[in-house]
C-alpha cells in the first residue's frame, strides 16, 4: 500500500466485500470483478484482512501478510474465505448475514524489527498503530493492530501471539524470534 484510500476507494471495498460475503453464504457465484474499471489503487497488488463481527464480537478474520493479486479480488477473496474458512468459527448462515458488520484492513508491506533483547522488543513496540508478525522456522502468526484493543500490554500481546503460532507463551522472552511489523488501513460498514 503505497498511498492510503480515499474514502470513494473505502466504500468501493467495503461493497466488493460485502457481495462476495452475500453470494458466497447463499451459494451465488461471486460477481467478476471488472479492473479496468475499478480506481487505479484498488487494481493494483495489495495485501488485506477481512474482519466480520456480529455486536463486537469476532465471527472470522482472513487475509494475507503478502500483496500477490489485485486488492479488490484480495478483498473478495477474504470477505469469502472469512465467512466460510475461518477454522475458528461454524461457517456464516444466511440468517447471520444483517447482523454482521464487515471489516477492511489493507496492509503496507511488513518490515523487519531488529531488537537486541526481550526488553528492547517490548521498547520499539509501537501500541494501536503496529501489527506484528512473529515468527520461529515455519510456525508464522500475527496480529493486526486493532488486537492492540484487547492486548494493550505489550508483554500480553507478545504473548497471546505466540500462543497463536502454537508455541508457548513466554517464548518471546526465552528465545529471539524473527519479529515484522506492518501497518493498516481500516475502515467498515
Amino acid at each position: 500500500m503505497s498511498a492510503y484510500l480515499d474514502q470513494d476507494e473505502q466504500i468501493l471495498l467495503l461493497k466488493v466485500a460485502r457481495q462476495a460475503l452475500e453470494n458466497a453464504v447463499r451459494g451465488e457465484p461471486l460477481e467478476k470483478l471488472n479492473l479496468d474499471a475499478l480506481p487505479p489503487a484498488l487494481a493494483k497488488p495489495g495485501a488485506s484482512f477481512v474482519t466480520l463481527t456480529i455486536e463486537g464480537r469476532l465471527r472470522g478474520c482472513i487475509g494475507t501478510l503478502e500483496a500477490y493479486q489485485p486488492l479488490a479480488k484480495d478483498v473478495q477473496e477474504h470477505a469469502v474465505a472469512a465467512a466460510l474458512k475461518d477454522y475458528r468459527f461454524p461457517i456464516v448462515k444466511p440468517a447471520e448475514l444483517q447482523l454482521i458488520k464487515v471489516e477492511v484492513s489493507v496492509l503496507t508491506p511488513p518490515t523487519p524489527l531488529a531488537y537486541a533483547d526481550p526488553q528492547d522488543l517490548l521498547s520499539k513496540l509501537r501500541p494501536h498503530v503496529d501489527g506484528v508478525i512473529l515468527q520461529q522456522g515455519r510456525k508464522k502468526a500475527t496480529f493486526l493492530p486493532q488486537v492492540w484493543e484487547k492486548l494493550p500490554d505489550p508483554a500480553d500481546f507478545l504473548s497471546h501471539l505466540c500462543l497463536k503460532m502454537g508455541a508457548p507463551g513466554d517464548l518471546w522472552r526465552n528465545k529471539p524470534l524473527d519479529v515484522l511489523i506492518y501497518q493498516v488501513q481500516d475502515f467498515q460498514e
